[in-house]
């Protein structure tokens, strides 16, 4: 792999800076989406002295989901060189977990009694952003826009973009998130194992200050569950999961039906307490599981959502997004050095990553037996 050439240096996503790739149209390595996964794979390659391209939007959501994230990150953020930024740019502690699960009474998880230590309550736009910088900081370059068409033509790959550039690059990351559009695109399949939706919003600080609370809450009810988690700041998220199939009879979409079955739910009802009610809008997301068969082929890999989408109740979904993007940035570099079967080994390893998250999964939606509904019989 070449080193990066001259080029125009890229714009921060929203800056109303150049697009980046300036001159050069062609790539070592071209990664579509620039979150978690994306830079986590991008990262080693330009280590590696890969030419790497980003392409995203130039604007990003104002929030995200994904809030809370495991210790588990801590040793993948070191490898990435980006740990030592994370504690200094205004995220909080999060100290563990707290769930109703299977009894009324709340259970815990202590994270000090871990190997790693604290997790996080992250700011996640400020989160992804640094992480971004910090991977166009090691050469990689960002290019504003989406991939629309994908087509192998020889040894490479032809990338044309919605706003019509074309670019080339040897080897493709789908790091597009659960829609794994590039993937899709370029002949893999798409396995869903369930339509759980969440219904979410961001609640303001309480009226009156309050001693924060440090640990994320999951509390289950008949038609699923709730999880709420404090935000840097003084905000708090909280998201009623469901099936998508199930929305219509529960009235979820409605903001004061929602706010209400979030009342009726007694360790969440605490944990909003004080908190302007109800709020004006609720955002609704996939948050089912998904995998990618195969995740990787002749010069493309899936990484982060895209190979493995897991349910918000596993809690992993940045810390899979980080490893799957170090695992599949190794799968590039060892087919580019002649390893003919690292691509479908990476493939396989992610159908076995998927496989044992299923077990987990269905081991602990089977610990909830208070309930004879349809969310529950499915999961039983």
């Amino acid at each position: 792999m070449r080193r990066n050439g001259p080029t125009t240096r890229p714009g921060r996503p929203g800056s109303g800076g150049s697009s980046g790739c300036g001159r050069s149209r062609r790539f070592d390595v071209l990664v579509a989406g620039a979150g978690p996964a994306g830079c986590a794979a991008a990262l080693p390659l330009v280590r590696a002295g890969a030419s790497v391209v980003l392409v995203s939007p130039r604007t990003s959501p104002d929030w995200r989901v994904g809030e809370s994230l495991a210790p588990t990150a801590r040793p993948l953020l070191e490898r990435l060189g980006a740990l030592d930024g994370l504690a200094d740019d205004g995220h909080a502690p999060c100290y563990g977990n707290q769930a109703a699960w299977g009894q009324d009474a709340l259970t815990a998880v202590d994270h000090g009694l871990g190997p790693y230590g604290e997790g996080w309550h992250l700011d996640r736009t400020r989160f992804d952003a640094a992480l971004l910088e910090a991977t166009r900081a090691g050469g990689a370059l960002w290019h504003a826009g989406h991939v629309r068409d994908a087509r192998r033509h020889r040894s490479r790959w032809q990338i044309t973009t919605g706003e019509g550039d074309v670019l080339e690059a040897s080897h493709l990351v789908d790091a597009t998130g659960r829609a794994a559009r590039l993937a899709r695109r370029v002949g893999a399949g798409r396995t869903r194992s369930d339509r759980l939706i969440a219904v979410a919003a961001l609640l303001g600080p309480p009226k009156q200050a309050a001693r924060p609370d440090r640990t994320s809450l999951v509390q289950a009810t008949r038609w699923g569950w709730w999880y709420t988690a404090p935000l840097p700041g003084g905000e708090r998220v909280l998201m009623a999961m469901t099936d998508a199939d199930l929305l219509p009879g529960v009235r979820l979409l409605d903001p004061d039906v929602w706010w209400a079955q979030a009342q009726c739910a007694g360790h969440i009802r605490e944990r909003i307490a004080g908190r302007e009610q109800p709020p004006r809008r609720l955002r609704v997301f996939a948050a089912g599981s998904a995998c990618a068969t195969p995740a990787a082929g002749p010069g493309w890999v899936a990484v982060g959502d895209a190979a493995t989408a897991t349910d918000p109740l596993a809690a992993r979904g940045i810390v899979t997004a980080l490893a799957t993007g170090l695992v599949g940035a190794r799968a590039i570099l060892a087919a580019e050095g002649g390893d003919t079967d690292a691509m479908a080994a990476y493939a396989r390893r992610m159908t076995a990553v998927h496989a044992e998250y299923l077990e987990a999964r269905a081991a602990q939606y089977r610990r909830e037996q208070r309930w004879d509904t349809p969310f529950w019989d499915r999961r039983h």
